[in-house]
């Protein structure tokens, strides 16, 4: 009866181009954390491998491209405890504005620290801080919309439009900061755009209502302070082990470990989830079905993330960044794709809208998004035999637009199916595992890294573009098994 009443609250009825209004803010607030993620992320690489002379770290090129997925999968890792947090201690609403405090406090610790101290602080921080508030602001989107509401596909295609805007503009301004005045600057732009995503938060807080403000499934205080001495207990364990295995773990094999890591606490969440005594017969069927969902989206992420790896010293070292001539940073690899999301996002947003239940279910979406992604790396096979600089710009820009169109069949698709098939008890966490299959696939782009090299371009591409064709074939055949697990969720 709560929930009527909210809804015929005036401010309830003010839309954005026919969303609800909050999702104006959670637009916002995504589009600045993601202008200093990826903004960050994409001069990172080059800040490890770079020599000292050129104001990097000097470290082995795969050394830098395995710490840059590694830190992905961490990133995402983390989403579980920002779920947990929300469920449990702060709700959404909260969890999402001192995730974002964090962040900033990570990317000010990269602009002035310096060295592998600075990097160890400042990723660390972003990594828990965006772990927070990547996984609610994603369910608190979700709660703005009645259940079966035929415009959440394009309120999440819309708030994926936010995300893209910041991952244009971060690159941007970042590459140019470091290649005239230096990393440090570049990181520093970073953590501004972070405050400026908090302040507007701040400012529109009241477009939410009360959404996101009530903790599910609170602890008593006995508890809490229970889990308070668990939670300490296990981090020092953790820091005594990591200690010990020192030489074990490596920055060489840190996205070996993480991959692992994902892959074990994946498989012990799914079956918290399922054995739980607070989720009903029809929220485990539902979780089930989310399973070769998982798979598919860690499988496309695995090519995605790319980007920000392989892709990453292909810009620096293969592509001709010239431009009447002016050489563009490398770093602007980061800022094509999310330039087609952006041209194409109100396309698909208007498309889903449309359809609406004529449009192919989530797991042939999903088919659809792994198979694009699989053709757009076969597209790099023509370049093979080239050497140097030889590849345009121009060039890589148009594969591009297949990643985008890829991404937009699947990503803000898989967000928006989450917030439907979570369990009430563990809504926020629930999406926390599912930035775990984003998490993996991230690692899992820094472990491919390794095998790749120019002269070994046609077998890294052409192999991994027809395993992902192969992949999303499967999932297009077992998609009406999928859908049935489903339950009444398209």
């Amino acid at each position: 009866m709560a929930d009527v009443v909210h809804r015929e609250n005036l401010p309830a009825q003010r839309t954005f181009f026919g969303h609800p209004i909050g999702l104006t803010n959670l637009f916002g607030v995504e589009l600045w954390e993601r202008f200093s993620y990826y903004g960050m992320l994409t001069i990172l690489s080059y800040y490890l491998y770079y020599s000292l002379t050129d104001g990097g770290l000097g470290l082995p090129k795969t050394t830098a491209t395995g710490i840059v997925g590694a830190y992905g999968g961490l990133v995402y890792l983390s989403t579980v405890l920002g779920g947990w947090v929300a469920d449990r201690l702060l709700g959404m609403e909260r969890t999402v504005f001192y995730g974002g405090a964090v962040v900033m406090c990570g990317h000010i610790a990269l602009a002035v620290l310096p060295g592998l101290t600075g990097v160890a602080v400042g990723l660390v921080l972003i990594a828990l801080g965006s772990g927070a508030l990547k996984a609610n602001a994603s369910s608190l989107l979700g709660t703005l919309y009645a259940e079966g509401d035929p415009r959440r596909d394009g309120g999440f295609t819309l708030f994926y439009l936010g995300i893209n805007l910041g991952a244009f503009v971060g690159p941007l301004i970042t590459g140019l900061l470091q290649t005239n005045l230096g990393f440090h600057y570049g990181f520093g732009a970073a953590a501004i755009g972070m405050a400026l995503g908090l302040t507007q938060y701040v400012v529109f807080r009241k477009n939410l209502g009360e959404h996101g403000r009530i903790v599910p499934n609170p602890l008593s205080q006995q508890s809490f302070w229970r889990t308070a001495a668990i939670a300490g207990a296990a981090l020092v364990v953790v820091v005594v082990v990591v200690a010990f295995a020192f030489g074990v773990i490596t920055l060489a094999n840190l996205s070996q470990v993480t991959t692992a890591v994902i892959v074990v606490a994946s498989i012990c969440y799914f079956a918290v989830m399922l054995r739980s005594s607070n989720v009903t017969a029809l929220e485990r069927t539902r979780v089930r079905a989310f399973i070769p969902l998982f798979v598919a989206n860690a499988v496309f992420w695995s090519l995605f993330q790319q980007i920000f790896t392989v892709l990453a010293v292909y810009s620096d070292e293969r592509m001709n960044w010239s431009i009447f001539g002016w050489t563009a940073p490398s770093s602007w690899i980061g800022s094509i794709e999310p330039v087609w999301v952006i041209l194409l996002s109100p396309l698909f947003a208007a498309m889903w809208t449309k359809l609406g239940r004529r449009a192919p279910t989530t797991p042939r979406k999903f088919a659809y998004g792994v198979i694009g992604m699989g053709l757009a790396f076969l597209l790099f096979l023509p370049m093979a035999g080239t050497t140097g600089r030889a590849v345009p710009a121009l060039l890589v820009m148009a594969i591009m637009a297949a990643f985008a169109v890829s991404e937009l069949m699947l990503s803000p698709i898989g967000l928006s199916v989450t917030t439907q098939l979570a369990p009430n008890a563990f809504r926020a966490q629930m999406m926390a595992l599912y930035f775990f299959s984003v998490g993996l696939g991230t690692s899992m782009s820094g472990v491919l890294s390794g095998y790749y090299s120019p002269d070994r371009e046609f077998g890294y591409f052409g192999i991994l573009g027809l395993v992902a064709i192969a992949v999303g074939v499967v999932v297009w055949v077992f998609a009406p098994r999928v859908s049935r697990l489903m339950e009444g969720v398209h």
